[in-house]
Formats: C-alpha cells, sequence, structure tokens
C-alpha cells in the first residue's frame, strides 16, 4: 500500500518539475517492488538525462522485461541504445515496440530515423510515409513528435518527387512511342507507383453506371456539336458580359446550403458570390426568363446532344469564378452524362484539374470530361474567370443504355410516391 502512495507522490512531483523528489520517490516504489514497470522506466529516463546510459540501459530492460506490451518504453530503450552507439540493440529494441504496437507513431518514426542513418533517406522513405499514414492531421501532431513529422513529411516528398522523376525520366522514350491518347495513362501509372498521388475513381453523388471507363477528359471525335457550338463563341460570350452587366440578380451564388446542413469542403463558397451562376436549365428544367436573356445561346445548345434524365439533367449555366478563388475537390451527380465546358473569358493563371489531369482553358475550345473523377478548379488571376457549362450524354452509352438510365432515374423518383 506504501508503494502506491510513494508512486502517487512520485508522479505528482514529476508534474510540478521537482525531479529529485521524483527520483528518490520512485526509488522507495522501486524498493518495494523490484519488477514494478512505471519506476523502472522513470528511473531508466531519470538516468539517461543525467548521463547514466549504461545504468539507463539497465533499468528500461527491466521495465521492458516487466512490461513487455509498453511500445513506448521499447521506443525510450531504443533511444538510449542508440546515444550508447549500439546500433543493433536500438534497432532489436524497435522491432519490439512494434510488435507491442504496429501504428506506434512513436516506434515507426523511430524505425524510420535509424534505417535513414544507417541506410541513406531512400531506405527510410516506407517507413516514414508508414508514420505520416498513422499521424493525425498536422493541427493535431504531437508537440514532442512535431519536429520528426516534419522532417518525415519533407523527406517522403523529396523522395517521391526523385523517385516520380527517376521513373520518368527512364520511361520517358517508351512512353512517347505510345500512342497520344494513352500517355496521360502510363504517366499517371509512373505517378501512382512513385507514391506522388493515388488512383482516381469515378464516384457518382447520384445514379452510377458500372463498367463505364473513367475518362478524365474526352477526345473531340466523340462530340460530332463541338465545332457547330465553338463557332457560336462570340456572341455566347456577349450575352454572358450583358447579362454580368445589365441582369441583377440574375447570377447567384453557385453552393447554397441551409442553416443546419453540413457544408463540408463548401464552407468558404457557401451563398458566396465568389463562385456565382446564371442557370438556362437547372435540374432538367429550362429557366424561362434566363433563357429569354440569351436567346443566341439557347439556340446555340439546341445542336447539342444535351444529356434529357428528368429531375437531374440538362443543367446548363454561365459560371463565373472571381479572382484568387478556389473551387474544392468534389464529385459530380452521376456518369451516365459528362460536363462540358465553352470557356469564354480566362484570364492568366486559371487551371482545371480532373482526377490526375490538368489543363488550362482556352476561350472557344470545347473540354468535355467525367466530374464523378475528383476535380477541382482553380483562379489565380486578378479578374473574373466565366465559362458555360452543359450536360451532354456519355457518349459510351448506347441508345438502349441511355433507356435504361431513363427508367432506373423515373424509378428512382417514383419510389415512396
Amino acid at each position: 500500500m506504501q508503494a502506491v502512495q510513494w508512486a502517487e507522490a512520485a508522479r505528482a512531483a514529476a508534474r510540478t518539475g521537482r525531479w529529485r523528489e521524483a527520483e528518490d520517490l520512485w526509488r522507495k516504489v522501486l524498493g518495494a517492488d523490484p519488477r514494478h514497470p512505471e519506476a523502472l522506466y522513470s528511473l531508466g529516463v531519470h538516468a539517461f538525462q543525467a548521463g547514466r546510459l549504461e545504468e539507463s540501459v539497465d533499468l528500461l530492460r527491466r521495465a521492458c522485461e516487466a512490461a513487455p506490451g509498453e511500445a513506448t518504453v521499447w521506443v525510450f530503450l531504443s533511444a538510449v541504445l542508440k546515444a550508447a552507439g549500439r546500433a543493433e540493440e536500438a534497432w532489436e529494441a524497435i522491432q519490439s515496440a512494434l510488435v507491442a504496437d504496429p501504428y506506434s507513431l512513436a516506434a515507426l518514426l523511430a524505425k524510420a530515423g535509424l534505417l535513414e542513418e544507417t541506410s541513406g533517406a531512400a531506405s527510410a522513405v516506407v517507413s516514414y510515409r508508414n508514420a505520416l499514414k498513422v499521424a493525425p492531421p498536422s493541427q493535431h501532431w504531437p508537440t514532442h513528435l512535431r519536429e520528426q513529422l516534419e522532417h518525415a513529411s519533407r523527406l517522403v516528398e523529396a523522395e517521391t518527387r526523385a523517385y516520380q522523376d527517376y521513373l520518368l525520366q527512364t520511361l520517358d522514350g517508351l512512353i512517347r512511342q505510345a500512342q497520344p491518347t494513352d500517355r496521360p495513362r502510363w504517366r499517371e501509372a509512373l505517378s501512382i507507383m512513385a507514391g506522388a498521388s493515388r488512383p482516381y475513381l469515378s464516384d457518382a453523388n447520384q445514379l452510377y453506371v458500372p463498367r463505364l471507363p473513367a475518362i478524365p477528359f474526352f477526345t473531340r471525335e466523340h462530340f460530332p456539336w463541338i465545332e457547330a457550338l465553338e463557332a457560336h463563341t462570340e456572341l455566347i460570350r456577349q450575352e454572358l458580359e450583358a447579362a454580368l452587366e445589365g441582369a441583377k440578380g440574375a447570377f447567384t451564388p453557385y453552393i447554397t446550403y441551409a442553416p443546419g446542413q453540413p457544408v463540408n469542403q463548401w464552407g468558404e463558397l457557401n451563398h458566396s458570390d465568389r463562385w456565382s451562376t446564371l442557370d438556362l436549365w437547372k435540374s432538367g428544367s429550362p429557366i424561362a426568363g434566363n433563357q429569354q436573356l440569351c436567346p443566341g445561346t439557347t439556340k446555340a445548345l439546341s445542336e447539342v446532344d444535351l444529356a434529357q434524365i428528368e429531375g437531374l439533367c440538362p443543367n446548363v449555366m454561365f459560371s463565373a469564378l472571381a479572382p484568387r478563388t478556389r473551387i474544392p475537390p468534389h464529385h459530380g451527380e452521376t456518369n451516365a452524362r459528362v460536363i462540358a465546358h465553352l470557356p469564354l473569358v480566362v484570364p492568366e493563371n486559371c487551371e482545371y484539374r480532373v482526377g490526375f489531369d490538368r489543363i488550362q482553358w482556352r476561350p472557344g475550345e470545347v473540354i468535355v470530361f467525367d466530374d464523378t473523377l475528383e476535380h477541382e478548379a482553380y483562379n489565380g488571376s486578378d479578374s473574373l474567370r466565366t465559362v458555360l457549362i452543359f450536360d451532354v450524354w456519355n457518349p459510351l452509352l448506347s441508345e438502349d443504355d441511355r433507356a435504361i438510365v431513363l427508367a432506373m432515374a423515373a424509378a428512382a423518383r417514383s419510389y415512396g410516391g
């Protein structure tokens, strides 16, 4: 019973920085219970801080024998052994720490640090990456491990970039021999192999058609209407500019979550004019007043194979993105349709990413992409960026496929009355 009281007093002394008193109390505990794990560990730490390395090793080994499942004790023993120049024993202690707890952040970092010292950065990158995987978000990193985690992050980033560059240089000639449309795929494969990016998978919020290829950007030959629409670019741009100048209230925030709804990544743009739209069709319904503002645009779109899925699409809108504004990564509603952009006003430093692929809009040149792949946009300029956005059928669906999609959407709407 007295040993319990001494232990409580030792902890209290340590919390207030009375180290000598704490050490004396732990020695009393150890006298009463020679296998007391906490007393052995605490005295081992005290001995290390006093420079008594051999005494520290002895005490910590005894602590590990008394509590072999305590990864923290093994990690500290490894650090002391490393300081004593006993690298092989330090390695064995780290292995024991990871047996005790394979997800110990301190043990993973210690393992990576030993590998980096003995075999170089390239040998340590996997272990550092594993440590970063189990670490909390950076704003919640433990204070005593922050410096190690920052080092891990820098090393992983540098080694990943170096490995990716090596793969690209080694295989560049072979990739250049591939078909132009296949080259981005193999560059992405190398990026994934290097750990510089992850696979981007199609993820639809509403209606998903399985086994459709997830193509970031489609080639123009899939869409015979593109050239005819591009020919109307100047007229469409003029109607956009007239609407921006004269139709007050026509452009409204694109993100409009109601109070109480989780906004997730949309917090900065919720009910914000930084990303605003003027809708010509919305969720399959025409917006008559806005179509009257833009009759030439509406007529030009009659030549386009707009996706018609009741309650879902087409959506057709002028999209205005304010200067220095980023649309965060997100996914679309269905891969039965794909999204087309006709860029109208595109300042410098505007970028668009779909999955792994990045492009810059060119005014008057239509792009078509699968928005069920993660995508994001950025206007890094000091001017407004404007694009006409509209839904078209996925060109890989047959007419029979389209009919089934329409039936699925109708059944979903009718369920439950």
